[in-house]
């Protein structure tokens, strides 16, 4: 049987889709889009109990997906059976991504679990190597690209992101914590602080909160604060391409990188010629969907080899 820990997002959904047998694991207070009698709820402080139950239901396989905020941790409500992976949990808290990942897939590969790709259950998210979309890349594109995949390279030793925006060889945005549409949110002609819920709005306003809390930004009771000028997307980044590709030394078992009609969306809003993403690397949710958004915008999608 297979249990899917499930985040935000709707790669979760899909893989439920292929598997409506799996059990879904949802961390308590994050709640995912899914719903029904198979859902479960979990939380870091009890993870050893909650580990064995699933065993006991019969689960053998377990697939990360989804977006998770990082909790902080209890101490007082941490039970006997945790105790033991206490100290790796704790560590993966404040590691890269791909680092506490593979702490979190220790822990489930030493408590007995298989740990599955969400590409493995639904393979038809890696889109075959070509140009599907009506735009196709003008020849400085493949430079570009080059140039975004070294950046990537980069900020992968380090741990930090996936993505990049690159117009004639200079990098315009690289992916951080907030994530990739916080990123292209950032080329965006609007000013980034008028739009309710942007990541950097919150990021403001919640300054001295502590981080990875996520709590809602603050509007306070006065006149809300003017937006710091933001240059036009057409000083920034206008015609550059959005590259996103794994890290090179990632598990790819968790944390794949993932593109959408969403991510098509905030590009368009960022002025840019479209989308370049490394083949057999990077998941395309509803590939169809994501092509035809692509069209109506002007875009092209590579899905470069």
């Amino acid at each position: 049987m297979l249990a899917i820990f499930a985040g935000t997002g709707v790669l979760p959904g899909l893989l439920r889709a292929a598997r409506p047998d799996a059990l879904v694991c949802e961390m308590q207070g994050q709640p995912s889009a899914l719903t029904g009698p198979g859902v479960l709820a979990w939380r870091v402080e009890t993870l050893g109990t909650f580990l064995a139950d699933l065993r006991d239901r019969g689960v053998t396989e377990v697939c990360l997906a989804g977006g998770i905020r990082r909790p902080s941790l209890d101490l007082a409500a941490v039970n006997a059976a945790t105790r033991p992976i206490l100290a790796r949990l704790a560590g993966a808290l404040v590691a890269g991504d791909d680092a506490a990942l593979r702490a979190v897939m220790g822990v489930l590969e030493e408590a007995g679990f298989a740990v599955r790709a969400a590409q493995d259950i639904r393979p038809d998210l890696l889109p075959p190597a070509g140009v599907p979309t009506l735009a196709k890349p003008a020849p400085g594109v493949a430079a570009d690209a080059d140039r975004g995949l070294a950046v990537i390279a980069a900020m992968g030793a380090a741990d930090v992101g996936q993505a990049c925006v690159v117009r004639a060889g200079q990098v315009m945005a690289v992916e951080a914590a907030p994530g990739t549409d916080w990123m292209l949110a950032s080329l965006s002609p609007a000013p980034v602080a008028a739009r309710p819920g942007d990541p950097l709005t919150w990021a403001a306003d919640a300054a001295g909160e502590v981080i990875d809390t996520w709590a809602d930004w603050l509007t306070g009771p006065d006149a809300p604060r003017p937006a710091a000028p933001v240059p036009p997307a057409q000083a920034i980044a206008a015609g550059g391409v959005l590259v996103k590709a794994p890290k090179p030394a990632q598990d790819r078992r968790a944390d794949l990188p993932a593109i959408g009609p969403g991510t098509v969306a905030g590009a368009a809003r960022a002025g840019l010629a479209g989308i370049v993403v490394a083949a057999g690397g990077v998941m395309v949710l509803d590939l169809p969907a994501t092509v035809a958004a692509s069209d109506r915008a002007g875009l092209f999608l590579w899905v470069r080899a």
